[in-house]
Order: C-alpha cells, then structure tokens, then sequence
C-alpha cells in the first residue's frame, strides 16, 4: 500500500494535481485541480469472515435462530460515514439514495466488500404540502397522481445510480405509501425486476407492503427504527428492543442512519447480539 501510495502521489505532482488519502477502511486515493476531484482510486479489501450471503426465501425453512437485519439507509452523502459502516464485521444492509454524487461508488464498494445493496426509493411525504411542517420535497421522488409510465421511468433512473441493488425501501413517503394506484405501479416495477420491497413504515396508514404481498413481490417491515434520538444509549436501547422482538416472532427488521452514534452502537452491540443467540441477517432473508 505504501508503494502505490507513493506512485499516486507522484503521479499528483507531475500532473499538478492535489493529493488526498481517505486512510479509511475503503482505501482511497483523490486527485483534483483546482478543488474539484477529477480522479478517485478506490483499494477494497474483502472483510475476512464475511463472506457473500444469498438471497434465500423465507418460506420451507427449517426452525433456526431469531433473525435481525438491520438497514442503514440515507447513504450517497457521506463518504465517510460509508466507510465506517463498510468496516463492520457483519452483515448490513446498505440502502442507497439514487443520483447523489456519491450513490454509485456508495453502492458499488458496499457490493465488493459484502454487503447488501438497496436502492433507498424517494417517495412523497405528507410534510411536503405544509409548509408548517418543514419537510423539503426531494428532487426527484415518487409522488400521489404519477401515471404508470412516469414510475417506470423514474424507478429506471434510480436505479443506474445505485448498481447492485435487489431491493427497495421507501425513503420518506408518509404520503405515497398510502395511495394504493401509486403503490401498485411501484410493485409492477419491482416484480419486473425481481426486486424485494421494505416497507420502512413511515406511517401507520400504509398499503405498500400489503399491496407487494397482493402483487407477487417478497415484502417485510420495519419493526424498529434505532436512532430517531441520535445518542449512543438511544440506539443501544433500540438495539435490545429489536432482538427482543425478533426472539419472540422469529425475525425483526431495524432501520438506522449513517450517524456516529449509530455506527458506534453496532460495533459495540453486534458481538453481545450474537452471544445472545441472535443471527444477523441481510433484509433479502426475512421477506416472504
């Protein structure tokens, strides 16, 4: 590494470009002119220990332990943050926001190094029509009174952004989630493509997993969101919420956020996880 560190490097100078070293766990080398990045040399090295998972379905499974995924989803920001998450020893699943500067390489370095890829879906909220609310639309998003043509072609470019990806959860969508025409152009989409769907429940009166089950796509739900209090002990106590429900029904999916202290907790908390009997999962395990 410190060969090709110093080969990039004078490379750099030769060319008169800026030099910078993540040093992180995803080694990687920029290059830019004038304060714009105009190359990007990524080293990935696979996690001993964590080897690739399939997809396998829920249904005709013998008894096994209780089972918990956990999803970090609002990736595409934050390279950083990616990186940290990309070092834990265990499964994740990674779910990406869609045309981001950083959503393909996001996507593409959390494929490599073992983990599971979604695409985080922007769909509408109710916040977004009060402005009282403070809620911003995003930039692209599915929203009430789209035709089914119109979701076509937005759930396709999405997903070139975000490469890998074999699910779907919603981001936001509070609104969209419970208009059933819309839900079910989203899920003609996803049995097109073979994609699963989680429901992130956004709110209580949603149709969208029960719209995947009536239209022939896997489907679960988010049972535990871990960090809407961003501290370390406010997640470590969603944390055990979690794996207690999944001891008592069998399977529980958590949602999470690239905040450092969630990725604190999980480095901390997965081994006693485990020592508690519990199966860390990718979310593809536990739809049905």
């Amino acid at each position: 590494m410190a060969a090709l560190r110093q080969a990039v490097e004078a490379i750099a100078r030769r060319h008169h470009l800026d030099f910078a070293d993540s040093g992180a766990a995803v080694h990687r080398f920029d290059l830019s002119f004038d304060g714009e990045r105009t190359h990007s040399i990524h080293v990935i090295t696979p996690i001993a220990g964590r080897p690739r998972l399939t997809a396998t379905p829920a249904w005709g499974r013998n008894a096994e332990p209780p089972r918990l995924a956990i999803i970090i989803d609002d990736l595409g920001h934050d390279r950083s943050a990616a990186d940290s998450l990309m070092a834990l020893p265990f499964p994740l699943t990674i779910s990406v926001l869609p045309q981001l500067p950083l959503s393909p390489e996001i996507a593409e370095e959390a494929y490599r190094r073992n983990d599971q890829v979604m695409l985080h879906l922007p769909m509408e909220s109710m916040g977004e029509s009060d402005p009282s609310e403070g809620t911003k639309p995003e930039a692209i998003e599915l929203r009430v009174g789209l035709g089914r043509s119109q979701v076509h072609d937005l759930v396709t470019a999405m997903l070139e952004t975000v490469p890998h990806a074999v699910g779907v959860n919603n981001h936001q969508g509070s609104r969209a989630t419970t208009d059933p025409e819309l839900m079910q152009a989203v899920m003609a989409e996803l049995r097109a493509r073979g994609l699963f769907f989680i429901d992130s429940r956004t709110t209580a009166a949603t149709v969208a997993f029960d719209t995947a089950e009536d239209s022939g796509v896997p489907a679960a739900s988010r049972k535990v969101f871990l960090d809407d209090t961003p501290t370390r002990e406010a997640v470590l106590s969603q944390l055990d919420l979690a794996a207690r429900d999944a001891a008592r029904d069998g399977s529980a999916i958590a949602i999470g956020h690239p905040r450092p202290a969630t990725i604190a907790a999980l480095a901390g908390e997965a081994p006693r996880l485990e020592a508690r009997g519990i199966r860390l999962v990718f979310a593809s395990d536990l739809v049905h």
